[in-house]
């Protein structure tokens, strides 16, 4: 048979990873294409930066998931800075898509995809998976967040992430209070719409310079949100100390643009218990 081997897969992992649930943020920027390119082409050689509306497109993507183990579970939470991207050999195969039509999921060829830049995680496990598994970039840190829940009726289509500084070591994550990336998105009152955007390409690059791809099915739709200039302000972001890498690439990439776009996943819960009532 040809072809290129499959990456090899670690022990003690196994693929497919199915998460339990999930439940996510992403906020796109439209942003100066060039200091893009120059970024991408130091962590992805293999990779272009994808061009929509005259610009390339940063990614934000926060993720809190539970995954079900045979000794147990536990929960992760991760935020990816992305770069919207394809491979360099496959410039005549991409859709001529804009940011609109992507958000939407009109590409399924799914060569557009998120060339990661940084991941920071709070899990040990997960981030030694993501390293082997899937060559991302990620490293420690840790999250407070506010996020919407039928167990918290009151905090509706209100998002609060708060990634802060965190070290591995050999008895696992500290912390320190230092705020790396934070995010608020107030969502209460604008529409979305639902969109089928999965499966989600997710781009490394590992230590032989080797590209790998990895998708991401979603098994129900996203919600997706389009801004525009009367509600680009519904996202603020806030960075940290410029000496932290992940701070001083978003301010570089970002500046002063405004946010394109916001996309919202909650899985469905799945049992539920009910009010006590008494019994005579």
């Amino acid at each position: 048979m040809t072809g290129l081997p499959l990456p090899p897969v670690p022990e003690p992992y196994h693929l497919p990873f199915h998460y339990g649930a999930l439940h996510t943020i992403g906020v796109d920027y439209l942003v100066e294409p060039e200091r893009a390119r120059r970024l991408l082409a130091k962590r992805h050689p293999g990779l272009s930066v994808a061009a929509f509306d005259g610009g390339a497109c940063v990614s934000l993507n926060y993720q809190l998931y539970f995954a079900q183990y045979p000794n147990g579970g536990g929960i992760t939470q991760e935020l990816e800075i992305n770069l919207i991207a394809h491979p360099v050999f496959a410039e005549d195969r991409i859709p001529a898509v804009n940011y609109g039509q992507y958000a939407r999921g009109y590409d399924q060829s799914k060569l557009l995809g998120s060339a990661r830049l940084h991941v920071l995680c709070d899990n040990p496990l997960a981030i030694d998976a993501g390293r082997r598994l899937y060559a991302e970039p990620k490293h420690p840190g840790w999250f407070e967040t506010t996020v919407p829940s039928l167990n918290a009726p009151a905090v509706r289509e209100r998002w609060a992430v708060s990634c802060r500084r965190a070290v591995l070591g050999t008895e696992g994550l500290r912390r320190h209070q230092e705020e790396v990336i934070a995010l608020d998105v107030d969502l209460v009152g604008l529409t979305p719409e639902s969109v089928n955007s999965t499966p989600i390409t997710g781009y490394g690059t590992d230590d032989e310079g080797k590209l790998l791809a990895g998708p991401l099915n979603a098994h129900q739709p996203y919600r997706y949100y389009a801004l525009d200039d009367r509600s680009a302000d519904r996202v603020r972001l806030d960075l940290g100390n410029p000496a932290e890498e992940p701070a001083r690439d978003l301010a570089q990439l970002v500046g002063d643009a405004p946010a394109a776009g916001v996309w919202t996943y909650q899985s469905a819960p799945v049992a539920a218990r009910n009010r006590a009532y008494y019994v005579r």
